[in-house]
């Protein structure tokens, strides 16, 4: 009797065994396979949330077809309690595996809304916008500017206050030392005070996530940190025989190249008419550094050029003095510092607007003044067309 009892014990264990791992092997396909969702959606993870919140909220939008196993899922791969706080975009037909990822890797929202300051040349403005998960594109709310006297939209108010609101300052090439700095002191957002102005050149352009409350301070040091960093590693891959022999002096390099041209094909090109001169002992003649000489990197000009400005001998007028300006005349982003250790190999010594955004490049001054000549028909053919061709 007890015999057939331990066997029948030890089948209906066999039993329970297998289908339990029959069961195991069924979930983890479901855990790993391609999830239902047919369109991207952004899931909203609030502070103090559970796995088991989420899981009903990603059910309810279609996103997973089991929350059971979601939250087994999550539990058995260790990353039940590394939910993170924010906006996050789940992709169509993203498994739950994937999603579990979503939700607890980084803490990085990557949906919902964003404000996003950008910190430009010749302005800058604020950005409310929104990402569309079904497009992935931001759809812009509102927009306008910190350092005006106006008040600020409703909306601005209203998702400052949302705990998934993302922000960044995002810097444009070419922005001075002066424009970053009085920027990030329009942004309320930010905390901290800035007592002087860094030295020109040595801040990154590029996107900073930052969150409500960060450092000013803080900040200033992340953007002088990514410059260096991008300088010395261009400076070890710099080409041989540059007619400048420190980090320092490319870095001048590429803030006039910077601001010469916008197109990132040209800056190669560029910089080899400033090395040929510098290396044929001919002046750089650039107009931007002669403007920052005016305005010392405070705002833009905002006229043309005097003929008494070019004439005037100061230390960034390169009309008058050889050699290159003292300092940095920008802040140059990482193509233009790449391409003033690594100029194209041309023979170009001159360069104008070409009219369509470009340049037009020559070797000779007779080719160079047939290219101004060009320039200067579209100018006037522009000055007509804006006059209502009179």
């Amino acid at each position: 009797m007890w015999r057939n009892i331990a066997s029948n014990a030890l089948t209906l264990l066999i039993v329970v065994v297998a289908a339990l791992a029959g069961f195991i092997a069924w979930a983890k396909t479901q855990f790993t396979a391609p999830g239902p969702l047919a369109q991207a959606i952004c899931v909203e993870v609030p502070s103090g949330s559970t796995m088991r919140g989420i899981s009903q909220d990603l059910a309810e939008q279609g996103a997973i077809s089991s929350e059971r196993i979601f939250r087994i899922g999550a539990e058995y791969t260790d990353r039940s309690q590394d939910l993170k706080a924010g906006s996050f975009l789940v992709p169509e037909t993203a498994s739950m595996d994937e999603i579990v990822s979503i939700v607890t890797a980084s803490g990085q929202s990557t949906c919902g809304t964003e404000i996003v300051y950008r910190i430009g040349v010749t302005e800058s403005h604020v950005e409310v916008r929104e990402l569309d998960p079904a497009t992935n594109r931001f759809v812009e709310q509102a927009e306008f500017d910190p350092g005006a006297d106006e008040a600020a939209p409703e909306i601005y108010q209203q998702v400052r206050d949302a705990e998934d609101t993302r922000y960044r300052i995002a810097i444009a090439e070419g922005a001075t030392s002066w424009q970053i700095v009085d920027g990030l002191r329009n942004a309320d957002f930010l905390e901290g005070d800035l007592a002087e102005v860094p030295a020109e050149g040595y801040l990154a352009p590029d996107s900073y996530e930052v969150r409500p409350g960060a450092s000013r301070g803080e900040l200033i040091d992340r953007m002088r940190t990514r410059q260096e960093q991008r300088l010395s590693a261009a400076w070890e891959d710099r080409a041989d025989d540059l007619p400048y022999d420190t980090p320092e002096e490319a870095l001048i390099m590429a803030s006039i190249i910077e601001k010469e041209t916008a197109v990132a094909d040209e800056r190669p090109q560029v910089a080899s008419v400033f090395v040929n001169r510098l290396n044929e002992g001919i002046r750089l003649q650039t107009d931007p550094t002669v403007i920052y000489g005016i305005t010392e990197g405070e705002g833009t000009l905002g006229r043309g050029l005097r003929r008494s400005e070019l004439d005037a001998e100061t230390p960034y007028n390169t009309y008058v003095i050889d050699g290159m300006p003292p300092t940095p005349i920008a802040n140059p982003g990482q193509a233009a510092i790449e391409a003033a250790v690594n100029p194209a190999e041309t023979d170009y010594l001159y360069f104008v607007a070409d009219g369509s955004g470009g340049h037009a490049f020559a070797q000779t001054l007779s080719e160079h003044n047939e290219n101004v000549a060009r320039w200067r028909e579209i100018e006037a053919q522009n000055a007509d067309d804006s006059d209502g061709g009179e």
